[in-house]
């Protein structure tokens, strides 16, 4: 099967949105037309001679005219519905610039039949001479909120030659109509279930010869940190919890549990310092920053983060009155002016704790420290009995 029958096979169109790029327009659609001849071309308005060049062409191409310039997210939207009404389930979108090559289209129809309904974009060697470094910059940038926004991590999240599953996306409302777009449509489409990734290509930066871009840097820019922010905002408000929960299946359950909390392949060590600084730092007198200041220690320390964090919430709502309660007990030991008895009178209250901070502070940190040691050490008897880990955990025991 030849490429221009895998693409009708695929059902697959190849989209050049252009504005203002006559001088490599010409040869860009040439080379896309020696594997297939479903292109369809959006005319964004152009005003050099980009409509000659069209008409050349003739009905080798489908072209899509727009009057004045809309912006290269409403040339692709518009693109779309053109080629789900004349039946295409995929499109590939190819810039007008001369910097893809169309030897690369192959590998985006691979993917079709690899993973199909999968957006693919197609990854540059940014590190590659004569890549312009704002570009390689603005990648990088886009790359960190789309993590942000998704949790998928990808090495270009910018380049314009992509593989769009059309048909899977019907029903994603859009709201942008510039470069945002591509950045608008594949966090929606992460959000939607559709698998994003990469495929590496090919990229042509010709040297001592300035492209032509039509991205301007402070406007468009601005936009796309507007864009990131609100995505951000709905990221922290729905799509991140909605992931966590729809990850809460008990196969998923019990694999986290098996890998993070029983992993047999972890030093007990690990284990026990894990558990015992996770009671610490739940008790350590930081309130709204246990977590937060925990996490990255236990990073720091390499300790096991999921069992920190397990243990870390000794200090949940029916614990905190028992454990400030226990740390005044203590820090009476060690102030002069002790007032141990309030407990008894007038309850716990937050004007209490102000005027007998430094009593609370000293007893809070001894009582982490009291019971930190004590966690650890009942962590690592436990497994001493636990035949499996027996021998490793009086190994641990004598290296500690």
């Amino acid at each position: 099967m030849d490429f221009k029958a895998k693409f009708r096979f695929h059902k697959c169109c190849v989209i050049i949105p252009t504005y203002n790029n006559s001088g490599t327009l010409s040869k860009v659609i040439s080379d896309v037309l020696e594997y297939t001849s479903d292109v369809i071309v959006v005319n964004d308005g152009a005003t050099d001679t980009t409509p000659q060049i069209l008409k050349d062409f003739g009905d080798q191409i489908h072209v899509i005219e727009h009057e004045k310039n809309q912006g290269k997210g409403t040339a692709l939207r518009n693109a779309f519905r053109y080629a789900l009404k004349e039946g295409y389930h995929y499109a590939i979108t190819v810039d007008s610039d001369g910097q893809h090559f169309a030897e690369d289209l192959p590998k985006f129809l691979e993917e079709i039949e690899k993973e199909p309904g999968s957006l693919v974009i197609g990854a540059r060697n940014m590190s590659q001479e004569n890549v312009p470094g704002k570009s390689s910059f603005g990648n990088k940038f886009s790359n960190f909120w789309f993590y942000v926004d998704t949790g998928i991590k990808l090495t270009d999240t910018q380049s314009g030659y992509r593989l769009y599953p059309i048909r899977k996306m019907e029903g994603i409302r859009y709201i942008t109509s510039r470069f945002e777009f591509e950045v608008e449509v594949i966090v929606k489409a992460a959000w939607k279930g559709i698998n994003v990734k990469n495929i590496p290509i090919r990229v042509h930066y010709e040297p001592g010869k300035k492209r032509i871009s039509h991205f301007r840097p402070f406007a468009d820019f601005t936009r796309i940190s507007i864009l990131n922010t609100w995505f951000f905002i709905l990221a922290v408000l729905y799509y991140i919890p909605f992931r966590f929960i729809k990850l809460l299946t008990r196969e998923n359950i019990r694999k986290f549990t098996k890998k993070h909390l029983f992993n047999k392949d972890e030093p007990v060590r690990t284990k026990a310092l894990s558990i015992g600084f996770g009671v610490f730092m739940g008790i350590f007198p930081i309130w709204g920053y246990q977590l937060i200041v925990g996490i990255a220690l236990s990073h720091l320390m390499k300790l096991n983060k999921a069992l920190f964090v397990v243990a870390a919430h000794i200090s949940i709502p029916p614990m905190i009155p028992v454990i400030i309660y226990g740390s005044y007990k203590l820090g009476a030991f060690f102030v002069s002016d002790p007032k141990d008895d309030l407990l008894f009178h007038s309850g716990i209250t937050l004007e209490m704790i102000k005027a007998n901070l430094v009593q609370y502070v000293i007893g809070a940190i001894v009582l982490a420290l009291a019971m930190g040691i004590l966690t650890w050490l009942v962590t690592v008897l436990y497994f001493m009995v636990r035949r499996p880990f027996k021998g490793e955990a009086k190994d641990s025991l004598t290296s500690l």
